[in-house]
C-alpha cells in the first residue's frame, strides 16, 4: 500500500489530501483569508504559513509524514517541459522561485512538499504542469515572424481524462487518438495523438469563457488596446472577459437559472460559447486527418447537461462523445504519483536543456 500526500496551493487557499494507492481518503480545502494573504510581501512568502497549515491537516488526520510513500504536487508555472513526474530538487525549486511563466500560488507546491520530503526521504513530484508542450513543430508557427504559438493548458486534467478514457476502451494512452475539452473558468482544448498531446487551443486563442474572452477579432484587439489601454485588456483577457463582461456574473449556475427564466440574451450568449468549443474540436480535428476515437468533454462545466448537450450535437459525427465533468487535479496528481511508485513511468530529472527549445518553433519535449 502507498499512502500518497497532494498539495495543490491555490490564491487564497491550499487543497490537501492523502490517497492510499487510488483510493482518497482525506481532504481538506486550507483556506487563507485575504488579510492573511496581503500580510506578505509576495508569494514567496507565504511558504512557511502554508507549510503549517498542511502540517495541521496531517495531524488533525492522524497521517505521520513518515507514512508516506511520495508527495505530489501542482506543477505551477514552468517554461515548456515533457509531460509526466519530474523530481522535485534545489534545481526546479530554483528555476520555480524565478516565476518563468508568471506569478501563481501553485508555483509553491514543490516548495511545501520539499520542505517535508527532504527531511523523511521522501521523494517529491510535481506532475503535468500547464506548460507541457508535446506540440509538433507546424503547430507552433503563426503568420508573423518570431511570434510562435506556445503550449499553455489544463494538461493535468486533460492527459489524466485522456488515459482513464482509455483504459475504460480496454487499452493504454497510446493506442487511441482523443480531442479533449476542459471547460471551466478558462477553456482550452488539446489534441492527443496515440499517447501525445501534439495541438492545443489555449484560453486566449479559442472559445471565451466564463472569466476569459477567448480569441478576438485581430483588429478590435487593436482598437480596444487604444480605446482602454492594455493594461484593462489584459483584464478581459483573463479576469473581466467573457460571461462577466457580458453580465457581470462568472457562475454558470446563475447563467443558468436565467436561460430557465426565459433570458433569450443569457440562451444566447451560453450557446455561443459552446458553439465555439465545438468550431475548437473541429478544427483539431483535421490535426489528427479525422482519426478522432473519442471526444472528450470536461471540467466543471461539463456538468452542465445543457452545455454538454449542445457540444455534443456538433460534434458527435467524429467521433463518440465521452463525459469526464470535474477537474481531477487530485486525483491525477495521485494516480501520476502510483505510476511513478509502481514502476510504470519514470520521473524525469529537471536540467537547463529541458527548459531551451532546439530551435525557435520547437519546445522543450518535442525531440524523442
Amino acid at each position: 500500500m502507498h499512502k500518497i500526500l497532494v498539495i495543490n496551493p491555490g490564491s487564497t487557499s491550499t487543497k490537501a489530501a492523502i490517497f492510499e494507492n487510488e483510493k482518497e481518503l482525506y481532504r481538506e480545502n486550507l483556506q487563507h483569508s485575504p488579510e492573511v494573504i496581503e500580510a506578505f510581501d509576495d508569494l514567496w512568502g507565504q511558504l512557511s504559513m502554508r507549510l503549517e497549515c498542511l502540517m495541521g491537516f496531517l495531524e488533525r488526520n492522524g497521517i505521520r509524514p513518515q507514512e508516506l510513500s511520495c508527495i505530489m504536487c501542482r506543477g505551477g508555472l514552468l517554461p515548456p517541459v515533457q509531460a509526466g513526474a519530474y523530481l522535485v530538487d534545489e534545481t526546479l525549486l530554483n528555476v520555480q522561485r524565478g516565476n518563468p511563466g508568471g506569478i501563481h500560488a501553485s508555483n509553491l507546491a514543490g516548495a511545501i512538499g520539499y520542505e517535508i520530503g527532504k527531511k523523511l526521504g521522501i521523494p517529491v513530484y510535481i506532475y503535468d504542469p500547464v506548460s507541457v508542450d508535446e506540440m509538433i513543430p507546424i503547430a507552433k508557427i503563426t503568420g508573423v515572424k518570431g511570434v510562435y504559438r506556445k503550449s499553455l493548458s489544463h494538461a493535468l486534467n486533460m492527459r489524466a481524462v485522456a488515459q482513464r478514457t482509455a483504459v475504460e476502451l480496454g487499452g493504454t494512452y497510446a493506442d487511441y487518438n482523443f480531442i479533449v475539452a476542459h471547460l471551466g473558468g478558462g477553456i482550452s482544448i488539446s489534441c492527443h495523438q496515440r499517447g501525445r498531446m501534439i495541438d492545443n487551443i489555449t484560453d486566449d486563442e479559442g472559445p471565451f469563457s466564463p472569466e476569459r474572452c477567448g480569441l478576438l477579432p485581430g483588429k478590435e484587439i487593436a482598437a480596444l488596446c487604444e480605446e482602454i489601454g492594455f493594461a484593462a485588456f489584459r483584464k478581459l483577457l483573463r479576469g473581466k472577459g467573457g460571461f462577466i463582461s457580458h453580465f457581470g456574473i462568472s457562475d454558470v449556475r446563475e447563467l443558468e437559472k436565467r436561460i430557465d427564466e426565459g433570458d433569450e440574451k443569457a440562451g444566447l450568449i451560453y450557446e455561443a460559447m459552446a458553439y465555439q468549443v465545438a468550431k475548437g474540436i473541429g478544427s483539431l480535428s483535421t490535426v489528427l486527418e479525422g482519426q478522432v476515437d473519442r471526444i472528450i468533454l470536461t471540467g466543471g462545466i461539463a456538468y452542465s447537461n445543457r452545455m454538454t448537450g449542445w457540444i455534443s450535437r456538433r460534434v458527435s459525427y467524429l467521433a463518440p462523445v465521452v463525459i469526464s465533468p470535474g477537474e481531477n487535479e487530485m486525483e491525477a496528481l495521485a494516480l501520476g504519483g502510483m505510476r511513478v511508485l509502481e514502476g510504470r513511468e519514470k520521473a524525469s530529472i529537471w536540467a537547463e536543456e529541458q527548459c531551451k527549445h532546439e530551435d525557435s518553433y520547437s519546445g522543450a519535449g518535442q525531440q524523442r
